[in-house]
């Protein structure tokens, strides 16, 4: 029986990797928009114990190593970039050694007790932890705070008070989701990605959200009512690309919401 369950997720979750963006806003899989990875640990009753209440326990102990296992099984299909998944990155034993460490850190948002002593666990992965795992930081990064500072005091006052984050529109260029996206500028040199991160912001909130319109972006606490709007003028793998003008404006923005990850990149 839970042989079946587990192939069934298999195929359901192959589903979910194939959906639209706005089909995964919620539930189980992959949420772009809140940047987590969600699952459900099934455990089912110990018949072999003596009481309910032994029976409960080890339904528990079955529910987070089945919520570990199926973390694990999902997290490989993820995409680091348009030509490499995490899987991929765990044949090194090291990384996968990380990688698993991260998950074990899952967190518990829901809990359901059955009559028969069964239990399942809602258990949720920031993906911003696998990033900051898979991805090591290149100091030839560009900081898009040293062109800041060359503006105006009175520009770069205007500019703090005037946007609360970050939009990218890609919708014209087929990007996918993607763990690790990154800004060039037109001579693809990188302005913003995992590098540009603060430590607890690549921990937790990971390089950017991916929505489908620019009001769901907006409604969102990451990128806030008043974001800064962008558009990609071209797609490099899973790079971004963008224009002269765009990133000029890019540079006049406050350095602190791309250090906290404040970006969101809209796809279809």
């Amino acid at each position: 029986m839970r042989a079946g369950r587990i192939h069934l997720r298999r195929a359901l979750w192959a589903l979910v990797l194939a959906a639209p963006l706005s089909a995964l806003a919620q539930g189980n899989g992959v949420d772009w928009q809140r940047q987590v990875l969600r699952v459900t640990g099934d455990g089912p009753p110990d018949v072999k114990a003596s009481n309910p209440s032994q029976a409960r326990l080890g339904a528990e102990r079955s529910a987070k190593e089945d919520a570990f296992a199926e973390l694990l099984e999902q997290v490989k299909g993820l995409r680091l970039r348009a030509d490499r998944t995490v899987g991929d990155e765990l044949a090194r034993e090291e990384t996968r050694r990380k990688v698993e460490d991260v998950l074990r850190g899952y967190k518990v948002i829901q809990q359901r007790y059955f009559s028969d002593s069964g239990v399942q666990l809602d258990v949720e992965v920031p993906l911003g932890a696998l990033t900051a795992v898979l991805v090591t930081p290149a100091s030839t990064l560009a900081n898009t705070a040293a062109p800041a500072e060359t503006k105006p005091a009175q520009t770069k006052k205007e500019t703090k008070a005037k946007y609360t984050g970050l939009v990218v529109d890609a919708r014209k260029l087929g990007m996918v989701p993607v763990l690790a996206p990154r800004l060039l500028d037109d001579a693809g040199q990188p302005l913003y990605g995992e590098e540009t991160l603060s430590p607890e912001a690549r921990k937790l909130t990971g390089v950017a959200g991916f929505f489908a319109s620019l009001e769901q972006a907006r409604k969102s606490a990451l990128v806030g009512a008043r974001p800064l709007v962008l558009e990609a003028a071209r797609l490099q793998g899973s790079d971004l690309l963008l224009g002269p003008d765009a990133a000029k404006t890019l540079a006049g923005l406050e350095p602190s919401l791309l250090a906290e990850g404040r970006v969101a990149i809209l796809i279809k």
